[in-house]
């Protein structure tokens, strides 16, 4: 794999189309050019923080998210992602952390490590045009598909397919949840 698929550029690119947008549509509501941001999706050119900020809104992901870059070995970029490198990922549901398990968003999935803490809730149902497929490594977590509602422990999977849907963890323990998304949201 080319090691030009862990930057800036490629993760915005894989954000932007895995939304739908053009570089037409996208530059547009940046209140920039089409070459403009071509450049900087080949990284060809650098955006400032101010560029960064309303790209990272039109994309609805965190500035952290953004600044997460991998500061792998040159030989395992693209590869692996090691415990300690994990890319955090900010999330707007308190008692929730999320880390990247995929090298980069260069994919047409991703795979995510979900940590919700007792007492985590979602705030309104969720629903984003997606396949989802999570897998509880430790923990409960209380999860409502559509009008249907499930307790899903240590061991289980599910799936939610661009459906609305919710979540909680009323129990004494984090649950743990793997999830692998496509396309990408993050």
């Amino acid at each position: 794999m080319p090691d030009d698929l862990s930057t800036l550029g490629a993760d915005i690119r894989a954000l932007r189309k895995a939304r739908g947008m053009t570089l037409a549509d996208m530059a547009e509501q940046l209140g920039r050019s089409v070459g403009w941001l071509s450049q900087v999706e080949r990284d060809k050119s650098e955006p400032s923080i101010s560029d960064l900020r309303q790209i990272a809104r039109l994309l609805d992901v965190s500035m952290s998210m953004l600044f997460g870059q991998s500061t792998a070995p040159v030989d395992e970029q693209g590869y692996v992602v090691r415990a300690g490198a994990r890319r955090k990922m900010g999330s707007s549901e308190e008692g929730l952390v999320e880390e990247l398990l995929s090298p980069d968003l260069t994919d047409d999935f991703e795979v995510v490590h979900s940590t919700f803490l007792p007492g985590a809730k979602i705030g309104k149902p969720n629903c984003r045009p997606t396949q989802e497929v999570g897998y509880v490594t430790s923990g409960k977590l209380d999860l409502t598909v559509g009008e249907r509602a499930f307790t899903c422990a240590a061991g289980d999977s599910f799936r939610i397919r661009g459906e609305f849907h919710t979540w909680a963890n009323p129990y004494d323990e984090p649950a743990v949840v793997i999830w692998v998304i496509a396309p990408p949201v993050y």
